[in-house]
């Protein structure tokens, strides 16, 4: 059996509901965010970005600087297809969404757009904070930038950068208080992004590492960064990986079903 199964089963032993959770912060954020069952009016405007792109059948030539595809055979790929496959699912937007609304970052960066599905959830969950999404593929970010603006999205500026040499500049704006990693699931490439992004980590920052469980790499570098002295509640939800840096906070890693 594969290696996404056997850690799915893992997360399952280690993991629990709010039940198990003793820490405040913790537990509020799942009980009023990751369990919240409140339907949203965005919830609709999600829906709609999403039938968009999987109506959309054009071809673009995608440029992958990241760990590949392990469903893609070929660079030529229609929109609805990356919509379909690799981007963020409905549920998961949602998520997203109530992960934003619950904190209400004034500034939030992603690091790999794709086609824009978490950038939509990320832009609707708080409409005058500043959103910055950096893609690699110019083809790709295209897309998503037309797509974002179609919809009105006002508050997302889409850069066409390779994350690498992104990173190894200064930010051209405040320091953000959410980091959405979703670009490049290689335990070095990972790694590499937590340790440029630290100099502007917070006590109220919120760090989200997708995949964390997709490869052996990727679960060796969830550890690592779970170790990092800076680091103080960390919270595996098995897709996701939260990251905190609260100071005076006793160092907690939690296992949540979400």
């Amino acid at each position: 059996m594969g290696f996404r199964f056997w850690a799915y089963l893992r997360f399952l032993w280690h993991s629990k509901n709010e039940h198990g959770v003793h820490s405040p912060f913790v537990f509020s954020l799942v009980t009023k965010c990751l369990y919240d069952k409140s339907v949203f009016p965005e919830y609709q405007t999600l829906d709609r970005f999403r039938g968009d792109l999987l109506s959309d059948h054009r071809l673009v030539d995608v440029t992958d600087f990241g760990a590949g595809s392990k469903v893609f055979k070929s660079n030529q790929r229609a929109v609805s297809a990356m919509a379909r496959h690799a981007g963020i699912s409905r549920k998961r937007a949602r998520l997203l969404f109530r992960v934003v609304r619950y904190f209400q970052p004034d500034t939030i960066l992603e690091i790999g757009t794709s086609v824009g599905l978490a950038t939509s959830a990320l832009a609707l969950g708080k409409p005058d904070a500043r959103v910055i999404t950096v893609e690699g593929c110019p083809e790709t970010a295209a897309v998503a930038a037309a797509q974002l603006q179609a919809a009105g999205l006002a508050n997302v500026t889409v850069i066409n950068a390779e994350f690498s040499s992104f990173l190894s500049q200064p930010l051209a704006f405040p320091s953000p208080r959410l980091v959405f990693f979703d670009g490049h699931h290689t335990e070095a490439a990972t790694l590499a992004y937590f340790e440029s992004l630290l100099p502007y980590a917070t006590d109220d920052s919120v760090w989200i590492f997708d995949d964390i469980h997709w490869s052996a790499g990727m679960e060796r570098a969830w550890e690592a960064i779970k170790r990092h002295p800076d680091v103080t509640v960390t919270m595996d939800t098995y897709q996701w990986g939260f990251v905190f840096f609260r100071k005076g906070q006793a160092r907690e890693g939690f296992v949540i079903r979400s």
